[in-house]
């Protein structure tokens, strides 16, 4: 029987990007450069590459780990690749590595003589596999269909190709940040990472013993160990494969373990078409829109897509209702993907711009980082990380509809309609507001920017007092001071004049009547909808739909801890 170990290709998870040209593409073709697998493993990425391949100029060139330059054996596939790409007009190409880290030793004895196969198009390289959360959340669905009870248990991810102590540790690290991944989702008893050497290594033999006397003694420890593959390795076929061979060196133990590797998954032709879509500009027509609202019931939702409307007919849209749910957010995106959209601006029609950035900039894979718990951020810290987004799209993204200062035309409509006279009217301002005293300034300082415009016109210039004052309604604590501190204003003013409480949110009132339950007012709850809100939403997607289509997209695609 074959020693499979013995077909071990050093593999690393991480890799930096290594422009060789800068000069600008007519057209640009994509070369995936793919480690020979054998014959089960080849078909895997023939299928990915081929179905790449509808939606992309691409060709695949197989190298193997018997490569020996620019005149042995697999020099034809990569040749043969390159034409075929340099005959479909490509006049630059992008070689895409589809290995997990520019570190592994067959793809960096490849990668400095790729040039001699391009017949003279330029090439330059896009970043492994490895760098791009997608990457991922392949390995925490390779967890998830094991783990049970991840209290209780022990997952080991499982690495290979180290060549010497120092690869070893280089494998590790990399591979630690995608354990680190997972754990962003899922709490072990003990999470670790091991690398099985390289049969080429020197001391490969006895390294490899090494593992397997480590690996059987932490199996044999009490709860339940979880072992997952975390390479690309050769699979010749369903017996004679990397991921055979470790299920038969641990199969008389009590292991949890499934013979799947990174190989096939649903989100290598995402990462693929990803890589794509970042080499090159947008095509019209590609450029897609997911708007946020808060959202609430029929009339509010409603009352909001009456500013949206009008913009149906310039760009495609979908709705993603809510504060950053990850479901929601994910099914409006793969809507637009159907409609073959290859870049989307997100639109958070919240007041403020910073308002639910941490939260849906972490789900659009824009951060690579959590959101800390709060209203802004709309995480609990306590909670696992939320789900990201599984497209190959790119994001721009904006909002804080409240910072236009033409909202401020908007508030004088809605004083107007309430006033009669003006010297003996105190106006109230009353807006949602924040937790942290931080995020609540913040808010208001916006409402006393939109009062100075205000107060430029002739007519709000005679109000007796125009005040900014929020009633921070999703905080209890925060709340009764903030409501007392409102009541307090209204019965102050009543005692000289008429009270006007204008609604400083997008639609409605919300609990304004309750809370001022008692009180002499009158109170306009049209709210902020209106024309100039269509007007935000038309600048603000004219100036990131001409960002997306003139440049390329350089957003986050890393895993990091």
């Amino acid at each position: 029987m074959m020693r499979l170990w013995l077909l071990f290709t050093p593999v690393v998870f991480f890799a930096g990007w290594i422009p060789i040209v800068s000069a600008a593409p007519e057209k640009v073709g994509f070369l995936v450069v793919a480690p020979d697998r054998g014959f089960l493993g080849n078909q895997e990425i023939r299928s990915l590459v081929d179905e790449f391949k509808k939606s992309y100029p691409a060709a695949l060139g197989l190298v193997g780990r018997d490569y020996t330059g620019v005149e042995g054996e697999y020099a034809a596939y990569l040749t043969r690749a390159a034409q075929e790409l340099k005959q479909a007009g490509a006049t630059e190409i992008v070689a895409i590595p589809l290995f997990l880290s520019e570190a592994d030793s067959l793809l960096k004895r490849v990668k400095p003589l790729v040039p001699a196969y391009t017949g003279g198009l330029p090439l330059r390289w896009a970043p492994a596999m490895g760098q791009d959360y997608l990457t991922g959340q392949i390995i925490l669905d390779r967890v998830e269909a094991l783990s049970e009870r991840p209290e209780s248990e022990r997952l080991i991810l499982v690495g290979t190709g180290a060549t010497d102590d120092a690869s070893d540790k280089a494998l590790k690290a990399d591979l630690d940040k995608l354990l680190a991944y997972v754990k962003r989702y899922k709490t072990f008893r003990d999470a670790e990472v091991v690398i099985y050497y390289d049969r080429e290594a020197k001391e490969a033999e006895q390294k490899n013993k090494e593992i397997k006397a480590h690996l059987l003694s932490q199996m044999a420890k009490q709860g339940r160990t979880l072992l997952v593959p975390a390479f690309i390795g050769p699979k010749f076929d369903h017996a004679m494969s990397l991921t055979s061979w470790l299920d038969s060196e641990f199969k008389q133990t009590q292991v949890i373990y499934k013979p799947n590797e990174l190989l096939p998954h649903p989100n290598a032709l995402f990462w693929l078409k990803k890589t794509a879509n970042r080499e090159t500009p947008a095509a019209a027509g590609e450029i897609g829109v997911v708007i946020m609202p808060h959202g609430s019931t029929q009339p509010w939702n409603d009352a909001v897509e009456t500013t949206i409307k009008p913009l149906m007919a310039k760009y495609p849209i979908e709705m993603a209702y809510g504060m950053g749910d990850p479901q929601i957010i994910q099914e409006a995106v793969s809507r637009l993907e159907q409609r073959g959209i290859r870049r989307v601006v997100f639109v958070r029609m919240y007041a403020l711009d910073h308002q639910m950035k941490p939260l849906t900039d972490y789900i659009l894979g824009l951060s690579d980082h959590p959101p800390v718990a709060g209203h802004g951020g709309g995480h609990d810290h306590h909670a696992a990380a939320p789900h990201q987004v599984r497209t190959a799209a790119l994001f721009s993204t904006f909002g804080g509809y409240e910072q236009n200062p033409d909202i401020a035309q908007v508030l004088h409509k809605r004083i107007a309609e309430l006033s009669k006279d003006p010297a003996s009217e105190t106006v109230l301002l009353l807006a949602h507001g924040e937790a942290t005293d931080e995020g609540n300034d913040k808010w208001l300082a916006v409402m006393n920017q939109n009062i100075d415009r205000l107060r430029q016109d002739p007519h709000c210039a005679k109000l007796k007092t125009v005040k900014a004052l929020t009633v921070r309604e999703d905080w209890p604590k925060q709340r009764e001071k903030a409501v007392a501190e409102v009541r307090a204003a209204i019965e102050e003013a009543g005692k000289h004049g008429r009270v006007l409480v204008i609604a400083n949110r997008l639609y409605g009132s919300g609990p304004y009547k309750k809370m001022l339950h008692g009180l002499t007012y009158e109170i306009n709850e049209k709210g902020l909808v209106d024309p100039v809100l269509t007007r935000w939403l038309e600048d603000g997607l004219t100036r990131m739909t001409a960002e997306l289509a003139t440049s390329k997209n350089q957003q986050s695609a890393y895993v990091h801890p």
